[in-house]
């Protein structure tokens, strides 16, 4: 499946169907980030529930820290 995440088109596996899932495969699950799903921002504990369909597009932003 072909999503647009950050901006860039990528393929995912067709086994991933959620953004829970989406952000496991990608290693992001235990980060503090905020995802936008179609210009909506998602609750994290709607993660799970959002299904994913070809073309929707992504945004994954986790803080970091420093000084």
């Amino acid at each position: 499946m072909k999503l647009h995440i950050n901006g860039q088109s990528v393929d995912i596996p067709d086994s991933i169907r959620t953004i829970e899932e989406l952000l496991v495969h990608f290693e992001l699950s235990e980060k503090m980030l905020v995802v936008e799903h179609n210009e909506n921002i998602l609750q994290k504990e709607d993660h799970a529930k959002v299904e994913l369909s070809e073309g929707h597009k992504i945004e994954i932003v986790h803080f970091v820290g420093g000084g």
